[in-house]
């Protein structure tokens, strides 16, 4: 379980997540990374479920971004339409959430591919919780994404068992 969180406000976006590694109601790793950076930088990734389904997950959007010359929104859905129609990638659990400059995508095994009304989204266990924070954050203060991120995270962590404050927190 786990909880990633994008926030794209001011012209910039923020993607963050903490570090839990959990296998039924046991901890079994308190600072995975859960972020990454594709395409040279200039697209992060962030992940919940499984890891080996996303690692997976993650490796196919990141061919499919280098043959979409970087356009992430057109991978994205490539992806969802592979993910939900291939006899293989259809068994995977897991969700990504991907931002670039221009977009943030929450991409499912469904075949959805979703672009937040107001730049905040969220996925895993304490996704709920992170995304009502960082609401409240962007609408209330003046905080950079990053910042907004972390402390929406602190929050959700002392909230959600499944959310621990080992956070990692990248900005385009």
């Amino acid at each position: 379980m786990t909880t990633i969180l994008a926030v794209r406000s001011g012209g910039s976006v923020a993607l963050g997540g903490d570090g839990q590694v959990t296998l039924g109601a046991t901890v079994v790793k308190h600072n995975a990374t859960k972020i990454r950076r594709l395409h040279e930088g200039r697209v992060l990734a962030g992940f919940a479920g499984g890891t080996a389904d996303a690692m997976t997950l993650l490796d196919k959007f990141e061919g499919m971004l280098k043959k979409a010359q970087g356009n992430a929104a057109k991978a994205a859905v490539e992806l969802a339409k592979d993910w939900r129609t291939d006899r293989f990638l259809r068994r995977l659990e897991s969700l990504l959430l991907v931002a670039d400059k221009d977009r943030t995508l929450l991409i499912s095994g469904q075949g959805d591919v979703i672009e937040p009304d107001d730049g905040v989204a969220g996925i895993g266990s304490g996704s709920s919780y992170a995304v009502a924070a960082a609401r409240a954050l962007v609408k209330h203060t003046k905080l950079r994404p990053a910042e907004i991120v972390k402390e929406a995270l602190e929050i959700t962590a002392r909230i959600c068992i499944y959310t621990n404050d080992a956070f990692e927190i990248q900005e385009l």
